[in-house]
């Protein structure tokens, strides 16, 4: 069996232009895992994940992704790892012109060859997957917030991809909804044995479905632990980490 991680990241500065968020990034995710990075508003979560799907380049360091290093990768390497990748955006980032299955049916249209049956019965398929069969006709304004992020993720997953990265998937969701969304993560990660990244700071996510994470402490600019988040919080290794998990309980009278 193949140990090797899908992503490793070895020394990574990240930020825009010549400002620097973070530095001496590494870590690495394996195969199936559901892998949180963490932290407070503004350490640098999102801009971490734009780094590694390509959107900003890397300041310094290095990104392996299934082996491929991608600061030295050819374009045609990229675009095969991009078309084994998902996004879901904080917004669902779905097309606001396009219904929800014309939405879901738009990567396949771009990056297959499959005959447009094929493509009706996949989006059917991707749809009722996400909780949404029935929905392919509505535009993203038909349904609530809740729908547009599991319509998001329909399309996310079209392709099949081996890694689906989600950018805060509880944000402007109500507690319900938040679960639900949980509940599906935790359902793909199962049955497809999809590898999940997820950057959020909401803590009953984190908790319900994280097996590994990073934190990323503004305070030092890199990361100061690693591990399975209710580890974290069972043997916090500093107090930036307890605060964060235990929404500002004194670190000092922990017990």
């Amino acid at each position: 069996m193949n140990k090797d991680p899908i992503i490793r990241v070895k020394n990574l500065d990240i930020g825009y232009d010549r400002k620097t968020i973070m530095k001496n990034l590494s870590f690495e995710v394996q195969k199936g895992d559901i892998f949180i990075v963490m932290g407070g508003s503004g350490c640098g979560k999102s801009t971490l994940l734009r780094t590694l799907i390509g959107l900003i380049p890397a300041q310094n360091g290095q990104i392996y992704i299934q082996g491929i290093e991608m600061g030295r990768a050819t374009a045609a390497q990229k675009l095969e790892i991009m078309k084994h990748s998902g996004i879901l955006y904080q917004s669902g980032a779905l097309f606001s012109s396009m219904t929800l299955a014309e939405n879901v049916a738009l990567p396949l249209q771009q990056y297959t060859n499959y005959s447009q049956n094929k493509i009706r019965d996949i989006v059917a398929f991707k749809l009722a997957l996400v909780g949404l069969a029935g929905f392919g006709g509505y535009y993203p304004s038909e349904i609530s917030g809740g729908m547009r992020k599991r319509a998001g993720l329909a399309r996310a997953l079209a392709l099949d991809p081996e890694i689906v990265y989600f950018d805060e998937p509880s944000a402007g969701l109500d507690p319900v909804s938040s679960k639900n969304l949980d509940d599906l993560i935790l359902e793909i990660n199962k049955s497809l044995g999809t590898t999940i990244i997820v950057v959020t700071h909401e803590l009953p996510s984190l908790f319900a479905i994280g097996k590994n994470s990073i934190f990323l402490d503004k305070t030092i600019q890199t990361i100061s632990a690693k591990g399975n988040p209710k580890e974290l919080l069972k043997n916090p290794p500093n107090e930036q980490v307890y605060e964060f998990l235990t929404r500002g309980a004194s670190y000092e009278k922990r017990t």
